[in-house]
C-alpha cells in the first residue's frame, strides 16, 4: 500500500504521514522544504520500516501539479491514499494584501488540488477503491474578511468535495472521498499566513491520528473536536453577515 501526502514537511501533513506510516502504507511525500523532507523520511523509514518517497515540488506552478501526476504514475502506476494538504494563507485588508501571495495562495488551495483529486480519482475509480482526503479547514464555511482569499479557497475545497462525494455514491463507488475540517491547529501556517491565532489550538498530531482513522472509516466530511462541529451548526443556523461581522473581529485580533 503507498500513500502521497502533499504539504509533508510540517504540520497536519507531516503528522498524517507518520499516521500512514504507523499503519505501513509506504509514503510518497510532497513540499518544497527538501530539508525538512529528508528528516520525515530518515525517520519514518527507521521507526516504521516503510519506504518514504520524497519529491521536491511548488505545487503553486500547475506544470508542476502535472508532472507530479506522471511521475508517480510511472514509478508506483497506482497509489492508494492521496491527502491533498498543502495549504498558504495571508492575513489583512483585501486592498492591502499581496496579490502575488494570494495568486499562490489561489494556484496551492484550488488549482493544485484540484488537478491532484482529478487525476488520482480517475485511477482510483477505475480500480474502484482507494481513498482521498481534502485538507479544508471550518473556515471553508463561512466569510472570511480580512482572511478572504484563504476562507475562499477553503469554500471551494469543500463544496468541490461534496459534490464530487455525491457523483461517487450514484455511481456506487467504493472510491472513499473525504474532507477535513480543522479549527486552529499548532502548525506552521500562522507564521507563514502572517497570523496569531487567539483561540484554542490543537495539536497536528491529534488532528492527524482522528483524520486518518475517520478516513479510512469512510467518513465523508472530518471534525476532529466537537468544538468545531458545534462552530459548524452555528455556521449553518445565523445569517451570514452576521457570522461575517464576527470573523471580522476574531481576524482583526490575528493582526
Amino acid at each position: 500500500m503507498i500513500a502521497l501526502v502533499t504539504g509533508a514537511s510540517s504540520g497536519i501533513g507531516r503528522d498524517i504521514a507518520r499516521e500512514l506510516a504507523k499503519r505501513k502504507y509506504d509514503v510518497i511525500t510532497v513540499a518544497r522544504n527538501e530539508k525538512a523532507l529528508q528528516e520525515l523520511k530518515e525517520e519514518l523509514e527507521k521507526e516504521y520500516k516503510v519506504k518514504v518517497y520524497a519529491k521536491i515540488v511548488d505545487l503553486s506552478d500547475k506544470d508542476n501539479c502535472l508532472k507530479l501526476y506522471n511521475e508517480v504514475k510511472e514509478e508506483f502506476k497506482n497509489i492508494d491514499v492521496l491527502i491533498n494538504n498543502a495549504g498558504l494563507g495571508t492575513c489583512g485588508r483585501f486592498t492591502d494584501t499581496s496579490l502575488e501571495k494570494e495568486e499562490q495562495i489561489i494556484d496551492t488551495n484550488v488549482t493544485a488540488l484540484h488537478i491532484l483529486m482529478k487525476l488520482f480519482l480517475k485511477d482510483m475509480c477505475t480500480k474502484n477503491k482507494g481513498y482521498i482526503m481534502n485538507v479544508a479547514s471550518i473556515a471553508g464555511f463561512m466569510p472570511g474578511p480580512l482572511m478572504a482569499t484563504y476562507y475562499a479557497s477553503k469554500a471551494y475545497v469543500v463544496r468541490i468535495t461534496q459534490a464530487v462525494q455525491k457523483e461517487l455514491k450514484f455511481q456506487k463507488s467504493n472510491v472513499k472521498l473525504s474532507v477535513l475540517c480543522p479549527g486552529p491547529v499548532k502548525t506552521n501556517f500562522q507564521k507563514i499566513a502572517d497570523v496569531k491565532f487567539n483561540s484554542p489550538e490543537a495539536e497536528s498530531s491529534v488532528v492527524a491520528r482522528k483524520a486518518v482513522e475517520k478516513m479510512l472509516k469512510g467518513r465523508k466530511m472530518i471534525f476532529t473536536s466537537w468544538y468545531i462541529s458545534l462552530v459548524r451548526v452555528f455556521t449553518k443556523i445565523l445569517p451570514d453577515t452576521l457570522v461575517s461581522f464576527c470573523c471580522y473581529f476574531v481576524q482583526k485580533r490575528k493582526i
